[in-house]
């Protein structure tokens, strides 16, 4: 629901889309050749088109059972149950402290007492809610995320002994993995990866999509990467420059076709959303192609 609206013919509300058009204005900065500049200012108009009611929505996250996914995953179920526990600086409740969306504000303008107006960044437009979201993914580890939670070591005991019964029975579905692409030290968790080949293994993410979506009922599937730090990868002509010749690489199993660049793959068919989310994510070309395609 948008609790703020605007007033102007450069903006309409419908019952499934709010359209607006927006001047963006900047300036473009010549230098000549004795040390002046000359700025021309310039605008570009814009048309932009927003959902205006919030889809059902699910979450998969490369690499759920890290600190990452475990992490978000206990931050949901905090807030949803709306959690409290103690620590030794005493007494918490959870909360969203921290997120532009939830907690954030805006300016809106003055009022008529000429007083500066801020409103919930989360009323300006319709938001999904955290804690209506359903989340599942893959990792390379089957260790459930209760355990994957006191690996990470981030939530206070106290909280994760009322969150365990709620994440022992969330395991992660089988993943990519391909040695040649992290750190040795990854190997001893591995026990959790899909067989097949590199085609093989793709198609099993996109069942898994579909899966995902029809059983939790959802109109819309978010993916986004929080795994592991990978080596880089090659961007070549003929490779994986383009979708199609990324998806004839992959039918033939070359080398350089990280695990990384398998996720934003299994959402092309049905423009599913991807994101490489955390810090330590993949920051290749690759990525940016995919997630465009």
């Amino acid at each position: 629901m948008v609790l703020i609206k605007v007033n102007s013919s450069k903006v309409t509300y419908g019952e499934d889309i709010i359209r607006s058009e927006y001047s963006y204005e900047s300036s473009q900065v010549q230098e000549g050749p004795d040390g002046s500049f000359t700025v021309t200012p310039y605008n570009v108009e814009m048309k932009v088109k927003t959902g205006a009611k919030v889809p059902k929505t699910g979450l998969m996250f490369v690499g759920w059972g890290g600190n990452n996914g475990t992490t978000f995953t206990g931050m949901c179920l905090a807030n949803k149950n709306k959690l409290s526990w103690e620590s030794k600086r005493g007494h918490h409740t959870a909360d969203f402290l921290g997120s532009v969306s939830q907690i954030g504000t805006f300016p809106l303008g003055l009022n008529a007492a000429g007083e500066e107006v801020f409103v919930p960044v989360r009323h300006l437009l319709p938001l999904l809610d955290p804690t209506s979201m359903e989340i599942d993914g893959w990792d390379i580890s089957s260790m459930n995320l209760a355990d994957g939670m006191k690996r990470a070591g981030v939530f206070e005991w106290s909280l994760q002994e009322q969150l365990r019964p709620m994440m022992a029975s969330l395991v992660p579905r089988k993943a990519v993995f391909f040695q040649d692409f992290v750190a040795a030290n990854q190997a001893d968790r591995v026990d959790n990866v899909i067989p097949g080949t590199k085609w093989e293994q793709l198609e099993q993410l996109r069942r898994d999509i579909r899966d995902f979506k029809a059983k939790k009922s959802l109109e819309k599937v978010i993916i986004m990467w929080v795994g592991n730090t990978e080596r880089f990868a090659e961007l070549a002509k003929g490779l994986n420059d383009t979708w199609a010749n990324l998806e004839m690489a992959i039918k033939a199993g070359a080398h350089e076709i990280s695990p990384s660049t398998f996720a934003p793959s299994s959402t092309v068919p049905r423009r599913t959303p991807w994101s490489p989310a955390c810090w330590n994510s993949p920051r290749r070309k690759r990525s940016s192609l995919l997630a465009t395609t």
